[in-house]
């Protein structure tokens, strides 16, 4: 396997175990931190006591605050930040882009105000990024348990095949296995909005709900994120794949999911602001709750779960109510194809 020249930016829980592996799967790895003081502390301690506390930087990942010497020399740039963050991030990387780099996506959001995927985001902020440039890595992947060394399954994701196999190639060591898959705008918008639905698992959990009302949140909830995904031109089979079903299964049942932890302290009675201020850790699905309801808005499309996240998050609606009114819904069908009995 040939060695890649790795930038990592964003040193959270995600950014920091994919550097991990990279650096033990023999590639060349800055990490780059926002915080001075953190960047000093990763590199002396060698761990990240504030996102992945257990987990042991190699000494070979060159761990940086300054981000023209994290990027110096690399031809892979990992963005690795809060969704709502890389529009920024891509500004502030523009003037060191060059014709022979590749920019991956791990930050799973939708963003507010242009309701943008990530990639979409990467594409407008940089002022020449080709599409066939910028891959997505998403999938079922615990940051503490990629930096374990646990079994783990992710898609690569781009316009461009090749670019997809490069990443691919890349990323897979014998812990972690990538796929590729052609349906970019797919994995992201199953990747972003799962995190929505994750924190109304969360809420049911709190609430005291039971397993009944858990498999209805995974089922509808994936029925919602595949309407939206295919009116904006996904293809179908994307969200029964890693991205969609496989990433909403462990975002919606782990109790390492900050998305889904968001939801259960609501559900317990707690308010959003006080929640968000004990948590270290961004819940990406709080603000993409926003731009997917918009999204839904945009195309006509019914995501009453999502809806009922929305107000519950940002018109203080109490979870109960929020579920009585989606139970007394007028009737659907869920999906029926008449037999012919004729024959």
């Amino acid at each position: 396997m040939e060695s890649e020249n790795v930038a990592v930016i964003g040193a959270g829980s995600w950014g920091t175990a994919l550097a991990i592996s990279l650096a033990k799967g023999g590639h060349h790895v800055s990490l780059w931190a926002r915080r001075e003081d953190a960047a000093r502390l990763m590199s002396e301690e060698r761990h990240n006591p504030t996102y992945l506390p257990d987990a042991i930087i190699p000494d070979s990942v060159h761990v940086t605050h300054d981000l023209a010497e994290a990027i110096h020399g690399a031809t892979i740039w990992l963005i690795a930040t809060p969704s709502q963050t890389v529009r920024q991030v891509a500004k502030d990387l523009d003037s060191y882009l060059t014709p022979d780099v590749v920019v991956v996506s791990v930050a799973k959001g939708i963003e507010n105000g242009t309701l943008l995927t990530t990639s979409c985001v990467l594409h407008d902020a940089f002022s020449d990024l080709p599409r066939d440039r910028i891959a997505v890595l998403y999938g079922p992947s615990h940051a503490e348990e990629v930096a374990s060394e646990c079994p783990t399954t992710v898609v690569a994701a781009s316009t461009s095949r090749e670019t997809a196999k490069r990443v691919q190639r890349t990323f897979m060591t014998c812990h972690l296995r990538v796929y590729v898959n052609h349906d970019m705008r797919g994995v992201e918008i199953a990747g972003s909005v799962k995190n929505v639905l994750a924190i109304a698992a969360g809420i049911s959990d709190g609430v005291g709900f039971g397993d009944n009302a858990k498999a209805a949140i995974l089922t509808r909830g994936l029925a919602e994120i595949k309407r939206l995904g295919v009116a904006m031109g996904a293809d179908p089979s994307t969200f029964a794949g890693l991205a969609g079903i496989g990433d909403m299964v462990v975002t919606c049942m782990s109790t390492l999911s900050r998305n889904r932890n968001l939801g259960y302290e609501l559900g317990k009675g707690k308010s959003l602001e006080r929640v968000q201020s004990e948590m270290t850790m961004v819940a990406e699905g709080v603000r993409t709750t926003a731009s997917v309801v918009e999204l839904a808005k945009k195309y006509e499309v019914e995501m009453p779960i999502t809806e009922a996240v929305y107000r519950i998050l940002f018109e203080n609606e109490p979870p109960r109510e929020a579920v009585s009114t989606l139970m007394m819904r007028t009737a659907k069908q869920e999906a029926w194809t008449p037999i012919d009995t004729d024959d």
